[in-house]
């Protein structure tokens, strides 16, 4: 009896295992290659798969993107720069047989072209080149991976420059730069706006020579302004250089009054004219 046990349970454990080895459940992003004696025969898309047990073997492969990091690299630039630079890239398979049968590793192989592939593209530009084309040298990285990878039946979809370490020597000097570069747009931008007003207070004392009455408006527009404070003191602006000039004319008429004068008689007092004695006392 002990005998018939055994018996059944070595069936039932052997049907068990050949059941597992004959049906296959393979999801919907996958495709499972079927080798029949180590030779491919077709393959199965997703669903209940049933194949000869001991006879065929299936291999699953996933369709679904892979996302990869891409280790920091030490990269000298054309420019002479070293910086460390780290990307991602992401890939798929596109074809099954050819990911099984072409590379033994999908995923080590292309981690290893691509951190080559970076510092081989990222070589060939300069620093500057380097952080404002990062659109251009990733299509060039994303280019040359799918040259590599078509005969291995994937497919590199994106890649991107995730981030770029920089000397602290070298971003002092940038810092610098920056700072000059906003310096000079400064002293520009205040040049341009003397050089506006300029030109507008010349054109306002232009209307003014014409309209003398806008000045003393002005003035009074002045006083206005300082009344608001309420201060105790009132200064009135007056036009200086018209002050000056007809003081100076004034100055001139006053001379000449003066020159016009008669001299002086002789029994003046001037210069020349003589003195009377004093009476003496008695």
């Amino acid at each position: 009896m002990t005998g018939v046990v055994v018996a059944i349970v070595v069936v039932v454990v052997v049907a068990l295992i050949v059941f597992a080895s004959a049906f296959h459940i393979v999801q919907q992003y996958e495709k499972g290659v079927v080798f029949r004696f180590g030779r491919v025969t077709g393959e199965k898309g997703p669903g209940l798969v049933a194949i000869v047990p001991f006879v065929n073997v299936l291999r699953k492969v996933s369709f679904r993107i892979v996302t990869m990091p891409i280790q920091s690299q030490g990269i000298i630039t054309r420019d002479n720069v070293s910086v460390d630079v780290s990307a991602v890239s992401y890939y798929r398979v596109v074809d099954a047989t050819k990911s099984v049968i072409a590379i033994e590793n999908i995923e080590a192989a292309i981690n290893q072209i691509a951190q080559t592939t970076l510092r081989k593209v990222v070589g060939q530009h300069t620093l500057d080149e380097m952080l404002a084309e990062t659109d251009r040298i990733n299509v060039d990285i994303k280019e040359i991976l799918d040259i590599q990878t078509a005969d291995w039946g994937v497919l590199v979809t994106l890649v991107e420059l995730k981030d770029i370490q920089l000397p602290d020597t070298m971003k002092r000097a940038m810092a610098r730069q920056a700072e000059a570069e906003r310096e000079k747009r400064a002293k520009i931008i205040a040049a341009e706006g003397e050089s506006l007003a300029a030109t507008a207070l010349g054109e306002a004392s232009d209307i003014m020579m014409v309209h003398p009455l806008a000045l003393q408006l002005r003035n009074l527009q002045t006083l206005i302004e300082i009344g608001v404070d309420k201060n105790t003191t009132v200064v009135f602006p007056g036009p200086l250089m018209s002050t000056i000039q007809e003081i100076g004319a004034f100055l001139s008429r006053e001379t000449g009054a003066m020159a016009k004068l008669p001299p002086p008689s002789a029994n003046g007092r001037g210069k020349g004219a003589e003195v009377p004695p004093e009476p003496k006392g008695t």
